[in-house]
């Protein structure tokens, strides 16, 4: 079977490297990469250190207001897709790139697996709510991180094809775990700072600059 995971932004690079893992080895596996994120520290560096194969495909796309930006990637991703014919399109998270993948998918009639289903803030002023409420209520398949999620779909009336697997941020913790504690240990004396004595934040939604 062949798939195509679309991927654009730094949370979904992480995302992807688990589940890619899993489907190359039973399946056919394109990435396509809209270039949502495109600075090094914000894109490669996440193939590098997360060992993900070079994007098949690379729109770079950048930045942008949203409709724009969506409008470039849905554009793109539909040739793209036209060109190869999947069988699955697999989409991550809540980005502009998960909206414009499902949305190119739905209307060449590919089916939709969507990694991270059913999560709700209920904040219809967040960007990120709206991508995935159209993206689930798209979705052939939707997996589910919690109980929670899936409860979410069903209030919404989505109950088929609706599995709960767990987080895949946890799993790919579970892989990078210990890498991370041998830089640390590099890492935290560079910076002043001791073990288990520190906070560290990462800011970065538009409604919290």
């Amino acid at each position: 079977m062949r798939l195509v995971s679309i991927v654009g932004a730094r949370p979904q690079f992480v995302k992807l490297a688990p589940v890619s893992r899993m489907l190359r080895q039973r399946h056919e596996e394109l990435i396509l990469h809209t270039g949502q994120h495109y600075d090094y520290r914000m894109s490669s560096l996440f193939f590098e250190e997360l060992a993900l194969p070079e994007p098949d495909y690379h729109l770079h796309v950048g930045s942008g207001p949203h409709g724009k930006q969506t409008a470039l990637m849905l554009d793109a991703i539909e040739r793209v897709l036209l060109d190869v014919k999947p069988d699955w399109v697999v989409v991550f998270g809540d980005t502009n790139s998960t909206l414009a993948g499902a949305l190119a998918a739905a209307k060449l009639h590919i089916p939709i697996a969507h990694i991270e289903a059913g999560l709700r803030s209920y904040n219809r002023t967040m960007p990120e709510e709206i991508n995935r409420v159209v993206t689930d209520h798209l979705s052939q398949c939707l997996f589910c991180p919690t109980e929670t999620a899936r409860t979410q779909l069903a209030q919404e009336g989505i109950t088929e094809h609706v599995e709960v697997v767990g987080d895949v941020m946890y799993d790919i913790l579970l892989q990078m775990q210990p890498r991370l504690a041998a830089n640390a240990e590099v890492l935290l004396p560079s910076l002043n700072v001791k073990n288990q004595q520190f906070v560290l934040a990462t800011v970065h939604r538009a409604s919290n600059t």
